[in-house]
């Protein structure tokens, strides 16, 4: 069964971002709701279906976040609030409105200060996942010394600069196209200027990756409401439709963030042939990556956009390094990317800034960072999983 377009968003609504807001996560939550429900044309009583992102495992669950914020819902899920999942919630509100679960789904993602365990903070288990049974998420080993994900980043980078013989330089042209989005948009928290002798001046946290090709940790929270596309056409903005989906992937020589063949975290070495043919996503949408018109991905480090761009067939192997110089990331150019700063200026609310740029984009609100005439945006992660998003027609 195809059900490309059959769901859509309706309400997006956000808390603002902040280097260090004074608010719980649930505070925060509360107003990206207030702004999703006036933006779908909703009330409370409308919502009847809850996916809970808010702070795990710190923030309340979903039984208690549906209470405090005044929700009466007939189905409830929720998610580790790592940033891979984010599209794995909207792809989940997708499947409870499809098989009839609920009628408008709220989707909610809320990243809070230190006292309430922001990520990255002694509050919040970062060290504890490493120990996990079986390991962390991002090839952490605390025994050799790797604890942290920007470490086991470095390793994938520093193998894929080996394996095709790329110059590490050529990685700035990310975060200064992200840079450039961000100071269009004015709830980036980084407005400054960046040059690329201020870039490469940037202290190495592990070698090959800056200080600048990391994400910048922030406060925030996010609110999305789904609901079928037949009765997204009664609210008053337009719909902004899921026309294709693939999930994440994982397996022995799946790593989080890097391509498959690489040898990294104990994966094995091959050279994967990648054909945007065989990804599901394209298939169901009836698309291919010469059809997107802008792609958005989860850049907790700038190496990120290369693995994306290769996995999903915008370039060959090797070739991405290459291919995202001279302005072709940047607005304007031939595949404008993280059009509102990304992770890496905008600031990480793990992936769910980036879906509500796409949001505003396809609607015409992205004011000066407005594409013209933008009909399909892409999300997807270098760990596979996706969505296709395109106006009701």
């Amino acid at each position: 069964m195809n059900y490309s377009g059959a769901v859509s968003i309706v309400g997006i609504g956000t808390s603002g971002l902040s280097r260090a807001s004074a608010d719980t996560p649930v505070t925060m939550a509360a107003h990206a709701v207030s702004q999703a429900l006036a933006d779908a044309g909703l009330e409370r009583k409308d919502i009847d279906g809850l996916i809970n992102h808010i702070g795990s495992p710190r923030g309340p669950d979903y039984d208690r976040a549906a209470g405090l914020l005044g929700l009466e819902v007939r189905f409830a899920s929720q998610t580790w609030d790592h940033g891979r999942f984010a599209s794995t919630v909207l792809q989940h509100a997708a499947m409870a409105l499809t098989w009839g679960l609920a009628d408008y789904v709220l989707c909610l993602a809320a990243y809070a200060s230190p006292r309430f365990g922001k990520h990255g903070s002694k509050e919040r288990p970062d060290f504890r996942e490493s120990l996990r049974d079986g390991g962390g998420p991002h090839a952490e080993t605390p025994h050799t010394g790797l604890t942290a994900p920007s470490g086991a980043t470095a390793l994938v980078t520093q193998r894929y600069f080996h394996k095709y013989g790329i110059d590490p330089a050529k990685l700035a042209a990310i975060p200064l196209a992200f840079r450039r989005h961000a100071r269009m948009n004015p709830g980036a928290v980084m407005q400054g200027e960046l040059d690329l002798e201020t870039y490469l001046k940037s202290r190495y946290i592990i070698e090959p990756l800056r200080l600048l090709d990391c994400s910048v940790i922030v406060d925030g929270a996010v609110a999305m409401i789904l609901t079928k596309t037949e009765r997204a056409r009664d609210c008053p903005k337009s719909p902004v439709k899921l026309l294709g989906v693939q999930g994440l992937h994982a397996g022995p020589n799946e790593f989080i963030f890097g391509l498959p063949g690489l040898g990294i975290d104990q994966a094995r070495v091959f050279d994967e042939q990648r054909r945007w043919q065989d990804q599901l996503v394209y298939r169901m949408a009836g698309v291919g990556p010469k059809d997107i018109g802008t792609l958005h991905i989860y850049d907790a480090f700038s190496p990120q956009l290369l693995f994306v761009l290769e996995r999903f067939g915008f370039c060959a192997p090797g070739a991405a390094a290459d291919w995202v110089q001279g302005g072709r990331i940047e607005l304007g150019g031939e595949l404008p990317c993280n059009t509102s700063g990304g992770h890496l200026s905008e600031g990480q609310l793990n992936g769910w800034g980036q879906m509500m740029e796409i949001v505003k984009q396809l609607r015409g609100e992205a004011g000066t960072r407005q594409i013209k005439d933008l009909r399909l945006a892409q999300w997807a992660t270098t760990v596979g999983d996706s969505i296709i998003f395109g106006l009701d027609k």
